[in-house]
C-alpha cells in the first residue's frame, strides 16, 4: 500500500514540474520568433524633398525586416534645433538611430550621449568629424565627385567663359562642404571661368534668391551658378527669374525636388545632380539592422548620383531618381 503511494506521489511530482517548466518558459512557444527592432530616422530638416524619399526608402525596408521606424525632425536645417530632437529620441530608448547630423562639430556631444546609451547609430547623407568611431555605418553620395560633375557640366553650359558662383547652405556641413571643395577643384581646369566664390543660404530659398540677384547686381559677366542642395538650387533659380536673368545665366543644382525638376522642364535650370536618397534609407535601415544582431556591418556606403537634364529626365534610368513630396 505504502509503495502504491509513493509511486502515485512520484508521478503527481513529475506532471507538477512538467507544468511548472511550462509556466516558467512561457514564451518558449514563440522563442524562435525574430526580434522586432525600434528604429529612428532623425531627419536633417523637416519637408525637405530629399529626406522625404530617404525616408521612402527607410519605411520600405523597416517594413520588410519586421521593424518599426519613427521619423522626425527639426524646423530648420540647425545643429541647436537638431539637438534637442536627438534627445527626446533618446529618452525613448529605441534600439537604433538613423541620423543626418546637421553639423560635423556640434552634433558630437548629444550623438555621444545616444550611443553610451547603447543606441545603435548609422549615419545617413551627413556625418560628423568622428563619424567611424561613432556611427556603425555612413551612408552617402560621393560629394566631392558630384560637385566636380557640376563643375564639368557648368563650364560646358556656359562656354567656358565668365564669373561662376556657389550658393552653398552654411559652413561645418560634411556633405555641402564636400560639394563645393569639388567644384572648386574641377572648376579651376577651366581657366576662362572665373570663380568668385561662395555665398551661403542657410538652406532658405529666399536666402539663395537674394544672394542671387545681389551676385548678379556685382558681377555682370555672371554666366553660372552652382546651387549644392535643394533650397540653394531652388532659390538660385527665383533669382534669376525675378532679374530676367534666366536665359543669361546658366544654373547647375545639387538634388532633384518636385519644384526643382519643374525648372528644369522650363529651362531655368540646366542640370541637376541627383542623389538617390531612398536607396540610401534602406541601406541604413539594413546596416543598422545588420549591427543589432551582430551581424557583419559596411563602415561606408557609397550610393553615387545621376546627372538629369530636360534631355533624359524621362528615361527610365533617370526617372526612378526624381525625389518625392510624400511616400
Amino acid at each position: 500500500m505504502r509503495r502504491r503511494w509513493l509511486v502515485g506521489t512520484v508521478a503527481l511530482a513529475l506532471l507538477l514540474a512538467a507544468c511548472g517548466g511550462d509556466d516558467e518558459g512561457g514564451g518558449g512557444a514563440g522563442g524562435g520568433a525574430e526580434q522586432q527592432y525600434s528604429l529612428t530616422l532623425i531627419q536633417g530638416v523637416k519637408g525637405d524633398q530629399f529626406y522625404v524619399t530617404m525616408q521612402c526608402g527607410a519605411q520600405e525596408a523597416a517594413a520588410a525586416a519586421g521593424a518599426t521606424l519613427e521619423v522626425t525632425a527639426p524646423d530648420e536645417f540647425d545643429a541647436s534645433l537638431q539637438t534637442p530632437v536627438v534627445n527626446a529620441v533618446v529618452a525613448k530608448k529605441p534600439d537604433a538611430i538613423l541620423v543626418a547630423p546637421t553639423d560635423t562639430q556640434a552634433m558630437i556631444p548629444p550623438l555621444t550621449q545616444a550611443k553610451a546609451a547603447g543606441i545603435k547609430l548609422v549615419f545617413v547623407d551627413t556625418t560628423t568629424e568622428n563619424g567611424a568611431e561613432l556611427a556603425e555605418s555612413e551612408i552617402a553620395s560621393d560629394n566631392e565627385e558630384g560637385g566636380r560633375e557640376a563643375a564639368r557640366s557648368l563650364a560646358e553650359l556656359t562656354g567656358g567663359k565668365g564669373s561662376v558662383l556657389v550658393i552653398n547652405v552654411k559652413p561645418g556641413i560634411s556633405t555641402t562642404d564636400a560639394r563645393a571643395k569639388g567644384f572648386e577643384e574641377e572648376i579651376k581646369k577651366t581657366p576662362g571661368l572665373k570663380y568668385i566664390g561662395q555665398e551661403y543660404s542657410n538652406d532658405k530659398p529666399e536666402t539663395a534668391a537674394a544672394k542671387t540677384t545681389a551676385a548678379l547686381a556685382a558681377h555682370p559677366d555672371l554666366v553660372g551658378i552652382f546651387g549644392t542642395n535643394l533650397f540653394s538650387a531652388e532659390g538660385a533659380a527665383t533669382g534669376l527669374r525675378s532679374a530676367g536673368a534666366a536665359e543669361k545665366v546658366k544654373i547647375v543644382g545639387f538634388d532633384a525636388g518636385p519644384k526643382q525638376v519643374e525648372d528644369l522642364e522650363q529651362g531655368i535650370v540646366q542640370a541637376l545632380i541627383a542623389q538617390k536618397p531612398a536607396d540610401i534609407g534602406k541601406a541604413g535601415v539594413e546596416q543598422a539592422i545588420a549591427a543589432l544582431k551582430g551581424e557583419p556591418v559596411q563602415k561606408k556606403i557609397g550610393t553615387g548620383f545621376v546627372v538629369v537634364t530636360k534631355e533624359n529626365m524621362n528615361d527610365p534610368d533617370v526617372k526612378p531618381f526624381l525625389y518625392k513630396s510624400s511616400c
